[in-house]
């Protein structure tokens, strides 16, 4: 997408995935494949072949996410290839591709290591090939690097400069330590006001986990709400009112789909029309409104560090771990799976190299003096 697209393009290209038919004409009774006929074209042959693709993955319960980036990763390989059909390629195209992804356009090891995921799985999963030395591929090792982590000064910093919605939803990573889509995804029925609680439903790894509604945004968590009420109301009026909802969720019980409990918390600026009930539907608010918003807080506030909407969960984290909270409290907190994974953010803390004095500093505390100017 460009930057110049609207708001509203973006959404619903967000949501676009929702619309991709899976026809049965797209998995043939046999082992999947292409199935191209005499008379399909090329193109044609790949199209199926995403179809096939996407159910693959959603057979398997995988995310949304990786969904999109598999099919976009599949896409690129075909490409790069003069469309020609995977099934009628093998590791050297394979590994081709993925050489002219690092040299060519110097992509970080992650993302090379996505792509060729994204490849054997289609060649594993959905074109059921066994091709020679397909699992060993060139997956290169990750840098280990530290996460950016703001002070609590800076942290002010960048709240000062926020307003609205975007404010609050900021205010929730770094007071709850949520996810950016974690927070967006919040149904009015996962804040628990009394008992000051978050429920973070189907987080990272589809894991369900509570975290805490700071006391300090207990208002405005509820005017939030009243306000989002307000817009229920109105969308009702209009005919609408109507929200996605989970796995069957929408078959089991259609009438949660147009309950207040079920509205998005962060709900989008307008509503769209929904390609597969035909309803005016009104989804969450979209990632990358409160990405450029703060962007440009980061730069108004005069911080010169490279912190995002993920800085915010790392300062969480790491904040959390300098009161001396227990690193176990702070791992169910952010989800973690290991703890070896919260344990990064000690490599972090405010003490000087892991509370290791400086030599400099104790020759200065020591001495009483400070060294000669260099």
């Amino acid at each position: 997408l460009t930057a110049g697209t609207s708001p509203e393009l973006r959404e619903r290209s967000h949501w676009a995935h929702r619309a991709i038919p899976l026809s049965s004409a797209s998995h043939p009774t046999g082992p999947i494949g292409p199935s191209q006929g005499p008379g399909d074209s090329p193109t044609l042959g790949v199209m199926k072949l995403l179809e096939q693709l996407r159910r693959a993955i959603r057979a398997r319960h995988l995310s949304r996410n990786t969904e999109e980036a598999y099919v976009a990763w599949v896409k690129r390989y075909v490409r790069f290839h003069g469309l020609k059909h995977p099934k009628e390629m093998g590791v050297a195209e394979i590994r081709a591709f993925l050489t002219h992804l690092a040299v060519e356009e110097s992509v970080s090891a992650s993302t090379q290591n996505q792509a060729a995921s994204a490849l054997l799985f289609l060649y594993r999963r959905v074109l059921r090939m066994s091709v020679d030395d397909l699992g060993n591929l060139p997956r290169p090792r990750g840098s280990k690097r530290l996460p950016v982590v703001l002070t609590r000064d800076e942290v002010m910093r960048i709240l000062d400069q926020l307003h609205g919605p975007p404010r609050l939803i900021t205010s929730i990573l770094y007071g709850s330590g949520l996810r950016l889509m974690e927070a967006l995804t919040l149904r009015i029925k996962d804040v628990e006001m009394e008992r000051r609680e978050i429920m973070v439903r189907a987080g990272k790894g589809r894991k369900d986990r509570i975290s805490m509604l700071p006391g300090r945004l207990v208002r405005d968590v509820s005017e939030q709400m009243n306000r989002v009420r307000t817009l229920f109301e109105e969308d009702l009026k209009r005919g609408g009112g109507f929200v996605p909802l989970p796995g069957a969720m929408a078959r089991k019980a259609p009438a949660d789909g147009r309950a207040f409990a079920w509205q998005f918390l962060f709900p989008a600026r307008r509503s769209t029309l929904d390609p597969e009930t035909g309803r005016r539907t009104r989804y969450h608010l979209h990632p990358s409104a409160v990405q450029r918003v703060m962007k440009r807080a980061v730069t108004a506030s005069g911080i010169h560090k490279r912190a995002t909407c993920q800085t915010m969960r790392h300062s969480f984290a790491t904040h959390l771990l300098e009161d001396g909270y227990d690193i176990r409290t702070v791992q169910e907190l952010l989800g973690h799976t290991s703890v070896r994974t919260t344990m990064l953010y000690t490599h972090v803390l405010n003490r000087g190299g892991m509370a290791v004095l400086s030599p400099l500093d104790r020759i200065t505390r020591d001495l009483g003096r400070n060294p000669p100017p260099s």
